[in-house]
């Protein structure tokens, strides 16, 4: 009986064994940093997929930039090195032209308006555009809506935008509205930003609240003001030539997982904000709340929505603002 028992133990350690060879380790990379609920959100992404997929998949997480700034990433992915990656929506307009929609100043009204339009055939037709890249969109996730903070003055209008150098990323929208606003901005990778603001390369940046938190901007700011002058989603993208690889059971899991992961996500920032407001008048951030936007609109929405059009036709821009009640 003990060298039945013996035997017995034995195969079951073979078996576990067997099993976590089996199991695929997919590399996935991001900029934010582990405090931020993008690092939150790939940890449950990591768990439903070892669950939808029986251990069959799982996930090695790549925070912080350790893999590259986001375009770096995803040239990485579209090669093959690595295997997944999320960041913001302007980081991928280089490569499918139409995802500026996405970008083009107060073109959502609210959040609800914004998973509408990406959860919906919109946003399901510009993940498909993505393929001819090599790029398999897995889900949209959240950056959210953008505000400005800088270490000069408070910003309650346009006015007090003229003159700032403010980092941006770099997608023609945004380079464009803040031009129009009379700023200087500055695209650059937010890796380099804290040490930007820190040295004054920079006097300003517009990021959701939640990356200004994680990333400890607000130690190399003095002024928040709660503009939402743009919504940012994150894109979580595979390589395509891996994703077709899999079985379409074990695609179905991918994208499920993703997709609830994102939905996660979209909770835990909205559950987040006000705290973190409270944590930046504690850090004695001056924030600016109630922030007119109607002469910001003024200045930037047509002329950017025009500059669009030029590029890509108004049909995208109807498709959205038709979904905006």
């Amino acid at each position: 009986m003990k060298k039945l028992a013996a035997l017995l133990t034995g195969l079951t350690l073979v078996a576990a064994t067997v099993t976590a060879q089996a199991a695929t380790s997919l590399r996935f990379g991001y900029e934010a940093p582990r405090s931020d609920t993008q690092h939150i959100a790939a940890k449950k992404f990591d768990e439903l997929l070892k669950e939808k997929t029986k251990g069959e998949l799982k996930l090695s997480l790549f925070p912080d930039s350790t893999l590259g700034n986001a375009q770096t990433m995803i040239s990485a992915v579209r090669g093959g090195t690595i295997d997944i990656e999320m960041s913001g929506s302007p980081n991928f307009s280089g490569l499918v032209s139409n995802l500026n929609v996405i970008d083009i100043p107060f073109i959502f009204r609210d959040k609800a308006h914004a998973y509408r339009v990406l959860d919906g055939e919109i946003g399901q037709g510009l993940m498909k555009e993505l393929e001819d890249k090599n790029l398999k969109g897995l889900a949209f996730w959240e950056v959210g809506f953008r505000s400005i903070t800088n270490s000069k003055h408070a910003v309650n209008g346009p006015d007090d935008v003229k003159g700032l150098k403010i980092r941006t990323n770099q997608n023609p929208m945004y380079v464009e509205a803040f031009k129009l606003l009379g700023a200087n901005p500055v695209p650059m990778p937010l890796s380099e930003l804290y040490t930007a603001l820190e040295t004054r390369a920079v006097d300003a940046q517009e990021h959701p609240i939640g990356i200004v938190w994680s990333t400890k901007l607000y130690e190399v700011q003095k002024h928040l003001s709660l503009t939402n002058h743009g919504y940012t989603p994150l894109l979580v993208v595979m390589n395509k030539q891996k994703f077709d690889a899999f079985s379409p059971e074990v695609q179905q899991a991918i994208l499920a997982a993703a997709k609830e992961a994102g939905a996660y996500q979209r909770e835990l920032n909205e559950a987040n904000e006000k705290e973190i407001l409270e944590k930046f008048k504690k850090a004695g951030i001056e924030i600016v709340e109630q922030v007119d936007t109607k002469p910001f609109r003024d200045i930037v929405e047509q002329p950017v929505r025009q500059y669009f059009i030029e590029r890509n036709g108004d049909t995208l821009i109807k498709q959205v603002d038709a979904l905006a009640e």
